[in-house]
């Protein structure tokens, strides 16, 4: 029982250690991530048009 005393005090002890980001710096990770999704899905949707058409045209 004193083993999961002293696991829950230092898990306490270091939640307190920790630092939580800071709503802009959420908002501009979320504006990083939407852009970089974005730009992949376009990228990502350009080259299954060109095989697409490749494959299309060959066939």
């Amino acid at each position: 029982m004193k083993k999961m005393i002293a696991y829950y005090h230092a898990a306490k002890e270091e939640l307190f250690k920790v630092v939580f980001p800071t709503k802009e710096q959420i908002r501009n990770a979320l504006i990083s991530v939407v852009v970089v999704v974005f730009v992949v899905a376009l990228f990502l949707g350009l080259v299954d048009l060109i095989l697409f058409a490749s494959v299309t045209r060959i066939l």
